[in-house]
């Protein structure tokens, strides 16, 4: 089930995340249960999203350590945010994905 988390910043304001949980809430019938618009927790969104900072980091680093170092590297992949377990990165199906692109620069010829 999709529902908003409400993610405090740490220089102030928020930012509402759309996540998606498990439904523990218990079904009714015949009626509509009334949810906030909202839910706030207790984590920043700097906190939530810290945890895949080492990830991209790493990767990162390892490719900039090749024999021939690219002059640019991408790396794009998608991030899950739960209010419980902050921030993660999402997979498809069994598999993380993790779109990286390396870039290198024709060097200008020696006059």
């Amino acid at each position: 089930m999709r529902r908003l988390v409400e993610f405090p910043l740490e220089e102030g304001g928020s930012v509402l995340v759309q996540v998606e949980d498990a439904d523990e809430r218990p079904v009714t019938r015949g009626g509509r249960q009334e949810q906030s618009v909202a839910e706030r927790t207790t984590k920043t969104f700097e906190e939530a999203t810290s945890s895949v900072t080492p990830a991209a980091q790493s990767l990162i680093g390892r490719l900039k350590g090749l024999d021939d170092p690219p002059d640019e590297v991408g790396l794009e992949f998608g991030v899950q945010l739960s209010a419980e377990a902050g921030a993660f990165i999402a997979t498809v199906a069994a598999e993380a994905n993790f779109k990286v692109t390396l870039s290198w620069k024709a060097q200008a010829a020696a006059n």
